[in-house]
């Protein structure tokens, strides 16, 4: 029977954890410190997916002011509260969204940067 009390790799497999966990930005808990999205740009509409895990659909609250997307929501084990500065001008009374398996996706309408202004 071994005795895994003495197992001369125990310091250098923590090392390598302790590296891997600098390098993924993850914390002392070994959850991620920020929120992972990918935003799409898909012509008409910005899309983003957020991953969530651990979260119920319930325990998310969005906002949107046009230009920043605020997650908010609340785990077992974490605390999400992230804001996304959109790349581009949005509709914020457009928003959709869905939750299915932690992933959550949101899509908003693109507004035109700038206006027209009519010259007298």
């Amino acid at each position: 029977m071994r005795d895994d009390r003495d197992d001369p790799f125990d310091d250098f497999f923590e090392g390598i954890e302790r590296m891997m966990d600098e390098m993924t930005g993850n914390d002392a808990t070994g959850f991620a410190s920020e929120t992972h999205v990918d935003i799409y740009d898909e012509g008409e509409e910005l899309r983003l997916v957020a991953d969530l895990p651990g979260v119920t659909k319930d325990a998310i609250e969005l906002k949107c002011d046009g230009e920043v997307l605020t997650i908010s929501a609340a785990g077992d084990r974490r605390e999400y509260d992230e804001r996304i500065r959109l790349p581009t001008r949005v509709d914020e009374h457009s928003a959709s969204a869905s939750f299915n398996n932690g992933i959550l996706q949101v899509t908003l309408q693109k507004v035109d940067d700038s206006a027209s202004i009519d010259l007298d």
